[in-house]
């Protein structure tokens, strides 16, 4: 039963095994039929489109080709044309070359008929020449029998006649333009000048040496003058002014030749009678900030002037110099005042006569700065003003116009004939008296100038017209004894050296002070 069942295993095995495996070869081959047909329609496909790719590609190769060919027929008529231009180009110049070479035969065919032509008016001149050289000398010969004359005396005769002929007429012609020129040159320069003037408004101001100082009620007049008269020294001493309180009702007079000394005054005294505290103490403190702030004043006028009148440049000095012109007066008008219309003048006559008017503006501004250094030494104003000029790097023509204005030197510029003539245009004034207040101001320099030469003299101040001279000395350097033997020397010196009206009274003020700080 066993080995029965396990031989129908057997052989149900073998025959299930049998038929998996026809079924499994009939599987297999329909599976192979399915590929290759798939095989063959993938074919088929990529073959159609590679068919489809090689002709975009001839396509594209002959789309190209025809480009190519195109472009090429387009380079070759282009080409074409250029060398037809090219053609026409050369034949046109050949055309000219021609053409030119045909203008320089015919022009050169007309040259030889002009050379032909000359020739025989040469030959025809040649020989009418030599019968005018024939006729020359026969009517030479001629002229020498009628006159007994050789031809060398003739000639030498007949030139001296025209030497004397052209020197009497170039003589007469030269006398002529010299008087049409005086006369020319002196009608320009009256035009000139009266234009100038015309142009110029002038200022005229009195020189004085007193300034009067106004004051509410004569209450203040005791004040002023203090106890025993300390204040009204102190302020004296301090100022170098006269102070004069008289009768006068509301007025105190304050006298010095030195108009910034005068102003000072003012200023302080002003501020004292304002302030109401006056003794010593106070007064010296006013004085001293009042010089300060007249000082500030005197330069800042300067600058203004310069910045009015378009000047650039000036040294600070020099600034300083012509701010101080407004508190001196020359020639009946203020100093300032004098030199800015002075160089209104020269640049307007500058300009007239084709100068630069901004250096004549310039030279006139600065001609009398000599007037007013800090120093006094013994020079011409115009030539101390040349010196302070070169000192602060003024050019040479300003200089020299500056130092030239009243003859002390030689001029060597343009501009010092303009501002010699507008410094005597604006100084003429009626009633200046020049001489008069010149000679007054450098007297009264002088009394200070020899006084302040001592040993131990700190201060000096002339006073009252030149009538007295104040001098202060130091305390340390000089006692009671000296005081008497120096005011006696320096009356002395003055009686020997000076020349003044009247009699000059010499005060030696010495005192002892002690200044002390509680702190």
């Amino acid at each position: 039963m066993n080995i029965t069942y396990c031989i129908i295993l057997v052989a149900g095995i073998l025959l299930g095994g049998g038929l998996g495996w026809s079924v499994f070869l009939l599987v297999s081959k329909k599976k192979r039929t399915h590929t290759l047909k798939q095989a063959e329609e993938e074919a088929e496909n990529f073959k159609r489109a590679k068919l489809v790719e090689i002709k975009e590609q001839i396509v594209n190769l002959k789309a190209e080709h025809t480009r190519e060919v195109a472009e090429r027929n387009a380079k070759l008529q282009q080409a074409e044309v250029l060398v037809r231009q090219n053609e026409n180009r050369i034949h046109q110049k050949e055309q000219s070359l021609n053409q030119r070479q045909a203008d320089i035969q015919r022009k050169q065919n007309d040259i030889d008929s002009l050379k032909g032509n000359l020739s025989a008016q040469l030959a025809a001149l040649e020989v009418k020449k030599k019968e005018l050289g024939h006729s020359h000398a026969q009517i030479i010969e001629k002229l020498s029998i009628i006159s007994g004359m050789s031809p060398e005396d003739a000639k030498a005769q007949l030139i001296e006649s025209i030497k004397d002929e052209a020197k009497t007429d170039a003589m007469a012609y030269v006398n002529e333009m010299m008087e049409e020129a005086k006369m020319t040159a002196n009608k320009e320069a009256k035009r000139i000048i009266v234009q100038t003037i015309q142009r110029v408004a002038t200022e005229t101001a009195i020189e004085n040496s007193v300034t009067v100082f106004n004051i509410e009620s004569d209450e203040v007049k005791g004040r002023i003058i203090g106890r025993e008269g300390r204040n009204i020294r102190a302020l004296e001493a301090a100022t170098g002014v006269e102070i004069i309180v008289d009768d006068t009702p509301e007025a105190i007079v304050l006298s010095g030749f030195d108009p910034v000394r005068r102003e000072v005054a003012r200023l302080a005294l002003h501020q004292l009678v304002v302030d109401g505290r006056i003794h010593p103490a106070r007064i010296e403190d006013i004085v001293a900030k009042t010089t300060k702030q007249v000082e500030e004043e005197i330069i800042e006028i300067g600058k203004r002037t310069t910045i009015d009148l378009g000047i650039h440049g000036l040294h600070p000095d020099l600034i300083r110099l012509v701010g101080k012109m407004k508190y001196r007066s020359s020639y009946g008008q203020n100093l300032l005042q004098h030199s800015r219309e002075t160089a209104n003048l020269c640049a307007i006559m500058a300009a007239e006569l084709g100068l630069n008017p901004q250096k004549a503006k310039r030279a006139g501004l600065l001609h009398d700065i000599g007037k007013v250094p800090d120093d006094q030494p013994e020079l011409p104003h115009a030539i101390l003003g040349m010196q302070l000029a070169e000192k602060y790097k003024e050019k040479a023509d300003i200089c020299n116009a500056i130092g030239a204005h009243h003859d002390e030197i030689e001029m060597t510029s343009l501009l010092a004939p303009i501002v010699q003539v507008c410094d005597a245009i604006s100084g003429a004034r009626p009633g200046a008296r020049r001489e008069i207040v010149e000679a007054y101001i450098k007297r009264l320099k002088d009394l200070e100038n020899l006084a302040l030469s001592y040993t131990g003299v700190l201060k000096t101040y002339a006073i009252q017209a030149g009538r007295e001279l104040r001098v202060i000395v130091g305390a340390e350097k000089v006692d009671d004894k000296t005081v008497e033997t120096l005011s006696y020397d320096i009356a002395k010196k003055i009686q020997d050296e000076m020349t003044y009206p009247g009699q000059v009274k010499i005060t030696v003020i010495r005192e002892t002070r002690a200044v002390s700080y509680a702190k």
